[in-house]
């Protein structure tokens, strides 16, 4: 924790001591400062729903505070303040970015309990050892039968779970559809995302880079 907060300081002062104009800076550091807000908000939801019966509506919410501002609306953003851009502007790089991001942390839940630990250096287990509020969690649980939920809290939160709860979990998901509603959400997200480019007030090269984005951000392995 102390480290992390070490980090977010140093951050800060990078940010503050990036050599830019002082008036470009002003422009920037209130959404500097809201994205470390809305971060913060996010890690505190996600501790506080850890353990609670998985929600679709909740894990979303999680994700879009805790990943899908910081990693892709908010940069863009910052960057887009740093350089004069428009409202117009700031708006349609914000729609584009929030679904981008979302899809990116779903992509990211699916990687976590289906990918492959030596690619994505994540731990199978860790989610499902935490009861982390996933989507793809969420989405299982709420497509289970009672006996199918008994099974699947039988196994959440346990700190010996082995490979065959693994294997049991990802067979039940899969025996649910869950990861294939993910992925469902996933399409959508980067297609409502690279929908708004058209309208971007911005090069043609500008609006490649963002679609090539939300493509490298979303189909991926690690």
């Amino acid at each position: 924790m102390l480290v992390g907060d070490h980090l977010m300081a140093l951050a800060g002062q990078l940010f503050a001591t990036s050599g830019l104009p002082a008036a470009y800076l002003a422009r920037a550091r209130p959404m500097w400062a809201e994205l470390a807000r809305e971060l913060i908000a996010g890690e505190c939801l996600e501790i506080l729903t850890t353990g609670a019966h998985p929600d679709p509506d909740v894990s979303m919410k999680v994700v879009r505070y805790k990943t899908a501002k910081y990693t892709v609306e908010q940069p863009l953003l910052i960057g887009a303040l740093l350089a004069g851009a428009s409202p117009q502007l700031r708006a349609t790089l914000s729609a584009y970015g929030l679904p981008l991001g979302e899809a990116f942390q779903l992509r990211d839940d699916l990687l976590g309990l289906f990918g492959e630990p030596e690619r994505t250096g994540k731990a199978g287990l860790d989610d499902i050892r935490g009861r982390r509020p996933t989507a793809l969690l969420a989405k299982t649980w709420q497509a289970a039968l009672p006996a199918q939920r008994e099974q699947l809290a039988g196994v959440l939160g346990r700190r010996d779970l082995n490979e065959k709860h693994l294997r049991d979990v990802r067979e039940l998901m899969v025996t649910l559809k869950a990861p294939e509603q993910v992925e469902n959400m996933i399409a959508s997200r980067v297609q409502e995302a690279v929908g708004h480019l058209g309208g971007l007030d911005t090069s043609q090269q500008a609006r490649r880079a963002l679609t090539a984005l939300a493509h490298s951000a979303t189909d991926r392995r690690n």
